[in-house]
């Protein structure tokens, strides 16, 4: 059967001229074009996060990274990945800059961005050597180019290069969000997700799950597209049905994998019993460097806006992070304080204190039993580095004493587990899992308040510092995200806002406007078991990020070696 050819590449051959091969993938954009796409694909990624919230830009952000990153050189790569990644944070945590101004700020931006800068060089490596481990050889103007990519060149491009991508991409979210200092896994893409169509992944794959299923979507349609715009470029003589073929294959096979994603049902744990709860909001002034009229003041507080609940008859009341600024481990007239309105509630009260225990101080919450006094703590797993203590103090003191030196207190991390029994709630005992602000972003500490017998999660907060900026919002997103993982009702408690609770299949139970003064009263269901995520979400991390590094490890020592030309 006769080739088609195009005529256009015959002539130029007989002129001697070089030969652009019309079925190639198109060239990559200009550096400086490259530059100003990931200048704004950074705005773009962030609008998909609350307040905005429209969570389909995430794609498109995810989108116009990736196409920029192909076919550009190593120094290329990590300039389009470095502003990529300040446009995304320098908007995206710009509350950071009210707690201690804009040296934090630009700091961690950059030090995220640099995360960003070495991933996007990884993937460039990808886009670049995997095709080669089965390059195309059909000539340019050949017509067996007008199909899709198929056999062992589909393989690599459709089916393992959007693979790889997606694992680069989860590993460099997987290694920032722990490393260094505990890491910082605020900004992950999946996070963006929280009330989206795909949120119902979350209880199988975890945060790192979604973030690899997201971004394999994107780099998966763009293959598609690309596939398709080759497959044209080869059909120039052909018309009708034949040349839209490319198209409608590309529109079915997004079609067949968008809906396999969206056909994951939500999977759900099982109900077992109820609790009362009473989330305070007490509205006071929590912030570090507040300036409160007496020692004192956010307990008053709180306990103010927890009277009008007395008679509610509730099972327990959780009041947020820093509520009691006196300690009552210490100090005796605010423990006589919180058993006075302990005792009247009838319930225990979850409370957060600051404690200072055997030269050490800890941000901590306290299980209050009413005339027992606490019968158990939970230390902050997660103290913010260079926010609640300084690492490395005498290295990085000289560079910022006068920033360092604002923050004087040395929170030591804790080590207890985070479930606190609150005793026999309608003939039964219940178990509720615990953490403190800055907590809610540990996929580990997560699936731990689950396999440690938790059945719903009291997350406290204290967002004071942060005022009226997206900081309570995106906080509340990623803990519906969790309620979503772990297949529990999460009572998110504030001392400004945002108090909420969310249901485990993500909905909003109830929730308080912030800076207002006030008590949420409501019965949530209590769960059982384990979902997918916290089984294996773990593993499922590890295992995309591995296939990520090991298939570009591979591809580079496999891809035949050309010599260059002369």
């Amino acid at each position: 059967m006769p080739v088609d050819r195009d005529p256009r590449a015959t002539t130029q051959a007989r002129r001697g001229r070089p030969v652009r091969d019309r079925a190639a993938a198109p060239a990559p954009i200009p550096l400086w074009g490259a530059v100003l796409v990931a200048l704004l694909a950074g705005p773009v990624m962030d609008g998909a996060f609350p307040d905005l919230g429209v969570w389909p830009l995430a794609f498109v952000g995810i989108a116009l990274v990736l196409i920029v990153l192909r076919g550009r050189r190593a120094g290329g790569s990590f300039l389009v990945g470095l502003v990529f990644g300040l446009s995304f944070y320098l908007v995206h945590i710009q509350w950071a800059t009210l707690f201690l101004g804009i040296v934090p700020w630009l700091a961690l931006s950059t030090l995220e961005a640099l995360f960003v800068g070495v991933g996007s060089i990884l993937i460039t490596l990808a886009y670049r050597w995997i095709p080669q481990l089965w390059p195309d050889r059909a000539a340019p103007g050949d017509g067996r180019r007008s199909r899709l990519l198929v056999g062992s060149v589909g393989i690599a491009r459709l089916g393992l290069l959007p693979l790889a991508v997606a694992g680069l991409w989860t590993a460099r979210e997987a290694i920032s969000a722990v490393w260094p200092y505990g890491g910082f896994s605020w900004g992950r893409v999946a996070m963006s997700q929280s009330e989206s169509p795909f949120a119902g992944l979350f209880a199988w794959l975890g945060i790192s799950g979604v973030s690899f299923a997201m971004v394999w979507l994107v780099a998966f349609a763009i293959e598609l597209i690309l596939a398709a715009v080759i497959a044209s470029r080869g059909a120039h003589g052909l018309v009708g049905a034949r040349r839209a073929g490319p198209a409608l294959a590309v529109l079915l096979a997004l079609g067949v994998a968008t809906a396999g994603l969206l056909a994951v049902p939500h999977w759900q744990t099982a109900t077992d019993g109820t609790l009362k709860v009473a989330a305070i909001q007490g509205n006071t002034k929590s912030g570090y460097f507040d300036q409160r009229s007496y020692q004192g003041e956010i307990l008053d507080g709180h306990i103010t806006a927890t009277l009008p609940v007395l008679g509610d008859d509730v099972d327990v009341i959780v009041w947020p992070e820093g509520a009691a600024d006196l300690d009552p481990l210490e100090d005796a007239g605010a423990a006589q304080a919180i058993d006075l309105v302990s005792q009247a509630a009838g319930a225990p009260i979850i409370l957060g204190t600051i404690t200072q225990r055997e030269n050490a101080i800890y941000n901590s919450s306290l299980l209050w039993q009413p005339a027992l006094g606490a019968t158990d703590i939970y230390d902050k797993r997660h103290p913010v580095p260079f926010g609640e203590y300084v690492p490395d103090r005498a290295f990085w003191e000289p560079f910022a004493p006068d920033l360092i030196g604002l923050i004087g207190r040395e929170y030591t991390p804790g080590t207890n587990d985070p479930v606190f029994d609150l005793g026999s709630v309608d003939g039964r005992d219940v178990q509720v899992a615990v953490n403190i602000c800055f907590d809610i972003v540990d996929d580990a500490l997560m699936r731990q308040s689950v396999t440690d017998g938790g059945e719903a999660i009291f997350a406290q907060s204290n967002s004071a510092d942060f005022g009226r900026t997206d900081e309570s919002v995106q906080q509340l997103a990623i803990a519906r995200i969790r309620a979503l993982e772990t297949g529990r009702t999460v009572v998110n408690a504030s001392t400004v806002g945002t108090t909420a609770i969310v249901a485990a299949d993500g909905s909003t139970v109830d929730r308080m406007p912030t800076f207002t003064t006030g008590a949420l009263v409501d019965e949530i269901d209590l769960h059982t078991g384990e979902t997918p995520a916290v089984v294996v979400g773990a593993q499922l991390e590890q295992l995309v990020s591995f296939f990520g590094l090991a298939a570009l490890l591979l591809a580079g020592l496999l891809r035949p070696r050309r010599r260059p030309v002369a």
